[in-house]
């Protein structure tokens, strides 16, 4: 598929999954708000990143999917593990002693034993695992990100790219479908996973599963 008609779908289903925002929320805790708030910054990290990759920009498009990453996962945390003052944390005006406070959340990896032992998301461990360290790389000026810039993207690794980006917002969407207290079993998520496959990772990728990151 080329990037044009990925790109074009990927908005399909963007547009699609956006509208979940707009379904009450199941209780008005600050619990669910700051999650709602977490989901919808992933969503920004996700449309920033298609962005730059439609202007050739795909050095920082990688980057964000890492942000992107980030914020679901601490959305996910919020959710299921936070204590209520690290969920009201969330919401709360910014001030230096705020900032403070936020400074002793537990850190992503501790999050994502947390959400495993609360409700365990197979695809969040096994993303970070394959994807960690060279979107690290591309956040942080190392060695993926100044090769990539220098030598080019491969073609198949921009629309890997664009297809985990919406692999992150499918889980997002679900999400918000919890928040809203629509069950699984009525299928919506179903329904976009199939509308949208060609928009998807596969499911069963195409590289064979090691016990070791990628680097």
């Amino acid at each position: 598929m080329h990037f044009d008609e990925l790109l074009a779908r990927s908005a399909m289903l963007e547009d699609r999954l956006s509208g979940f925002f707009a379904l009450p929320l199941a209780n008005a805790s600050r619990r669910f708000q700051a999650t709602q708030a977490l989901a919808s910054l992933g969503f920004e990290h996700a449309r920033s990143l298609k962005h730059l990759v439609a202007a050739g920009l795909y050095t920082s498009a990688a980057a964000l999917l890492r942000v992107q990453y980030e914020s679901l996962v601490r959305a996910l945390w919020v959710l299921y593990v936070a204590k209520d003052g690290q969920a009201d944390l969330m919401l709360a005006e910014l001030t230096r002693e705020t900032a403070k406070q936020a400074s002793k959340i537990p850190m992503l990896s501790q999050m994502l034993e947390d959400i495993e032992v609360q409700a365990p998301v197979a695809q969040l461990k096994e993303f970070k695992h394959y994807s960690w360290r060279p979107l690290s790389s591309y956040v942080h000026g190392g060695i993926h990100a100044v090769n990539r810039h220098g030598r080019g993207f491969p073609p198949e690794l921009v629309l890997a790219e664009i297809k985990h980006s919406n692999g992150l917002l499918g889980i997002a969407g679900n999400l918000l479908l919890i928040l809203s207290g629509i069950p699984p079993e009525a299928g919506t998520m179903s329904g976009i996973y199939t509308e949208f496959q060609d928009c998807f990772p596969p499911v069963n990728p195409p590289y064979k599963r090691t016990t070791e990151p990628a680097h």
